[in-house]
Parts: C-alpha cells; sequence; structure tokens
C-alpha cells in the first residue's frame, strides 16, 4: 500500500499495463484521472462537495473507454480538448463506503498526465463547464500552507514530474 488517506480510502499501487489490456485484465475499472501540469507547477480544482483541493477527472460512462472518460473530464472541468494525454497507468484503490456504494470495494482507474503552456491558462477558464463540483482552479504554488489538497491526489503528482 502506498497511502491510506483521513477517509480510509487506500491507494494500493500504480499499475504498469498497457491502456487497452487494462480494460481486459482488471475489474471494475470506475474513473480516470489526470494531473495536470502548467510549464512547472500543478493545476489542482477545488471540489465543493468534498472540499479539497484535486486533480481532474471523473467516473467512465457505460461503454466509454478510459480515454475517452479522460477527455470528457477534461473537457468539462477544465474545459480542454484535442490536448495530448499521457496515459500513466492504472492505480489499484481500496474504497471505503461513500456516496458511490455502501459496501467497502477495490476500485481501479487509469492515471494520465497533461502537460499545458501559461497561456493556456487564459482559454481554460473561459472554456471548462463544470463549475457546480470543480468551483475553482489553482497552481499548486499559489494555494496557502492551510489550504486542503486531496491526500491521495498529492500523491498521485508525483507519477507525473516536473
Amino acid at each position: 500500500m502506498i497511502l491510506k488517506d483521513h477517509r480510509g480510502n487506500e491507494f494500493v499501487e500504480l499499475i504498469e499495463v498497457d491502456e487497452t489490456v487494462a480494460l481486459e485484465g482488471y475489474a471494475p475499472i470506475t474513473h480516470c484521472l489526470a494531473v495536470v501540469l502548467v510549464e512547472n507547477d500543478y493545476l489542482l480544482g477545488w471540489n465543493h462537495w468534498r472540499k479539497d483541493w484535486e486533480i481532474f477527472g471523473g467516473c467512465l460512462q457505460e461503454g466509454e473507454t478510459m480515454r475517452e472518460c479522460i477527455t470528457r473530464e477534461c473537457q468539462e472541468e477544465i474545459g480542454i480538448s484535442h490536448i495530448p494525454f499521457e496515459y500513466l497507468g492504472l492505480m489499484h484503490f481500496n474504497m471505503v463506503p461513500d456516496y458511490f456504494s455502501t459496501e467497502y470495494r477495490k476500485e481501479y482507474g487509469g492515471l494520465y498526465g497533461i502537460r499545458l503552456q501559461t497561456e493556456d491558462m487564459q482559454t481554460i477558464e473561459k472554456q471548462r463547464q463544470d463549475r457546480d463540483e470543480i468551483g475553482k482552479l489553482a497552481l499548486f504554488h499559489h494555494l496557502g500552507k492551510d489550504e486542503t489538497i486531496a491526500e491521495i491526489d498529492r500523491e498521485l503528482l508525483k507519477y507525473f514530474p516536473k
């Protein structure tokens, strides 16, 4: 196990497996996340519901591939499209009961990395759609010492180094 957060969720491992093979060999794959690097700093979003700064992503919809999921989620939450995503691996989690399930469960999710330029920030703020869940965006170095960053998400930043 790599990390257990304050809620009890466990980030077990990042599995190096081909993106297309992952869908055949691991279940359930429930979501995808993206670490976004703007020049030499990480972009995070404030999640209204969880009250944490987080990386971006969300749940797979029926029939969707991991790449389709992360593309859709990044369009909604960050306002980007037509940006190359780098597949980093398959995350393995042990999750505690929450609003997705009343049971303890094992889940897998695709992890991706995205590199942006500083000038992309103006476009992002104009084009992003999901402002209910992700209320605001900020670069990591702009966050204060008292700002809460989701523990597992902070750990996931390490898999897409500057």
